[in-house]
């Protein structure tokens, strides 16, 4: 396949940046990089370019480089808050992703960050508060806190089996055994002699008569 050189007048991913000087196959260059205004044709009056892209490089790196630090600052200060549904344990229904981090920023914060910016190296799968790297720029990194809360209801615990009030001792009430006092049971003796005491004349009586 015939290759051709040219200098890139934009950046593209994979393949290099303004100003760079690339080989290329030529039906590239010629169907999609020419038509597009991506790159041009190495010639001597299109070398003369090269400055002007140069700087325009440099300028835009430089503000890519001032706008992610600026960023760095503020996203380590921030909690990304996402809500999932959970099972048993506090275990998700799913995984919380990179792309899902992506997007609770831009609608929480307003922040629109690339996916592939957020350097999750595997998805989170349980409830609970997250440092995830962030790799911003090629010269700038940071972290974002990132905590994970469950919308699932807490189920109310099972009431337990009330326990039953023992009875007081009550005297009187039908069908409750209490236990005698000291009193009673001193009492007893003395009311078995008295009642023998009684039945003694009668005996006699009964005995003088036969």
């Amino acid at each position: 396949m015939a290759k051709t050189e040219v200098i890139l007048t934009h950046n593209i991913v994979g393949l290099g940046g303004e100003s760079d000087n690339v080989r290329v196959a030529a039906g590239y260059a010629r169907n999609y990089l020419y038509p597009q205004g991506l790159a041009v044709p190495v010639t001597s009056a299109n070398k003369r370019q090269l400055e002007a892209l140069k700087q325009r490089r440099a300028e835009r790196e430089a503000h890519e480089f001032n706008t992610m630090s600026e960023l760095a600052k503020g996203i380590s200060k921030l909690i990304c808050v996402i809500k999932v549904k959970t099972g048993e344990e506090g275990k998700l229904f799913g995984a919380v992703t990179a792309g899902m981090i992506a997007d609770e920023l831009k609608h929480q914060f307003d922040i629109a960050l690339d996916k592939k910016k957020i350097q999750l190296e595997h998805s989170i799968r349980a409830v609970g508060e997250f440092e995830v790297p962030l790799n911003l720029h090629a010269e700038v990194k940071s972290t974002l806190k990132v905590r994970v809360e469950s919308t699932t209801p807490i189920a109310a615990p099972v009431a337990g089996t009330v326990e039953e009030k023992p009875h007081s001792e009550k005297r009187g009430h039908r069908g409750d055994i209490v236990a005698p006092t000291t009193e009673e049971l001193k009492a007893k003796p003395k009311a078995a002699k008295a009642e023998k005491a009684a039945k003694a004349p009668k005996a006699e009586k009964k005995a003088k008569a036969e």
